[in-house]
């Protein structure tokens, strides 16, 4: 169980169309319930509809689906209804995290508050469109996370069941939100140290990517407290090589494959852990140069280029690929000792595969 399979632990049971289908139905349902308040409302089912069906590697339902399975969950179709709320929650982090970052793009298409903005110039109305755009991504991504909520509960499961996953469900949306916090707090504080970093990512991404997913799974299916463990052992350094893995692709990766430009997290300061492994690891002169561009939203393609080979002479890149292979190889290892469906368990391995190796 070292390679991933020939087929997407997320296409395996059908699983990628039927979250696809529950969120089209769901989205169907709000956007008759929008359009009937008010036909001005019909922009912002088309928006969230976009963003929600346009893409996504729907990996937080996998987990949670792979955890229920794993831990003796009955496969149905409510159940899949109910894990899809995960993309709601992706879905208004990603709004939010994009406008506070001033991002021009998600997915290779406009951010929400640049598509509004640019709906607002086009309209030629009055006031700021910047300012609406801003004010149009916040009350998306907040009705994304309010229809996170209405998903869970109107997928068909018992009600008793939805009762037993609600305080994951809770703390998992409490803990992205602080971490969406502390990783603003980072950037204006200059702190880079690698133990702040670790946090910001830990809170952010890490939990609510891997762990809580597979808690949430773990729950629904009533598993027991040996299999909590293991899934928190496993979740927890998954979810952090996940998120270390972002941080490479975010300085290094290829925008035809990422859907951001060459550099982004350069230009938007960001605290990673690679970039404060290379603070760790450059002369003074080094580290002032770094400094100087993180943060920069004027950084051009020729300074990601020198800032991208200061961070890899420093060994940072290195340091951290070792890591992401590390955490890894330890999250792996938890699954060894506790009892899962067999194909759960693989399934699981080729999940941590995939959100390790991924080039997007």
């Amino acid at each position: 169980m070292t390679h991933a399979a020939p087929v997407s632990p997320v296409d395996r049971a059908g699983l990628r169309q039927r979250i696809d289908k529950a969120l089209t139905d769901f989205l169907a349902g709000q956007r008759g319930w929008l359009t009937a308040v008010d036909d001005g409302l019909a922009p912002v089912a088309e928006a969230i509809e976009a963003f929600v069906l346009g893409g996504g590697k729907r990996l937080r339902p996998a987990f949670a689906y792979w955890g229920y399975r794993g831990a003796g969950g009955v496969d149905s179709d409510q159940v899949v209804a109910a894990l899809a709320a995960l993309e709601f929650v992706q879905a208004s982090a990603l709004m939010h995290d994009d406008l506070m970052d001033r991002s021009d793009t998600r997915r290779g298409e406009p951010a929400v508050h640049r598509r509004f903005a640019a709906r607002h110039r086009a309209a030629g109305w009055g006031g700021d469109p910047d300012g609406f755009g801003d004010a149009a991504a916040i009350l998306l991504g907040d009705l994304c996370l309010v229809w996170s909520d209405e998903l869970l509960h109107s997928a068909g499961l018992d009600p008793r069941t939805v009762a037993r996953a609600r305080p994951v469900f809770d703390e998992m949306r409490t803990e992205v939100t602080v971490g969406q916090y502390l990783d603003v707090l980072t950037q204006v504080t200059g702190d880079t140290s690698r133990e702040r970093a670790g946090k910001v990512a830990r809170y952010k991404s890490a939990k609510y990517t891997v762990e809580r997913p597979l808690l949430l799974g773990a729950a629904l299916a009533d598993a027991s407290p040996e299999v909590h463990a293991a899934y928190s052992a496993y979740g927890l350094p998954l979810g952090e090589a996940f998120q270390l893995r972002d941080d490479v692709l975010g300085v290094f990766g290829d925008p035809e494959r990422t859907g951001k430009p060459a550099g982004d997290d350069l230009r938007e300061g960001k605290r990673t852990y690679l970039v404060a492994t290379a603070l760790e690891g450059v002369d003074e002169a080094g580290r002032e140069l770094l400094l100087r561009g993180l943060g920069d939203p004027g950084l051009d393609v020729d300074g990601v280029t020198r800032l991208r080979e200061l961070i890899t002479a420093s060994g940072a890149l290195e340091r951290t690929e070792r890591r992401i292979a590390t955490l890894t190889e330890g999250a792996l290892a938890a699954l060894t000792g506790v009892d899962l469906d067999t194909e759960a368990r693989q399934s699981l391995v080729d999940l941590a595969i995939a959100a390790t190796h991924r080039t997007d």
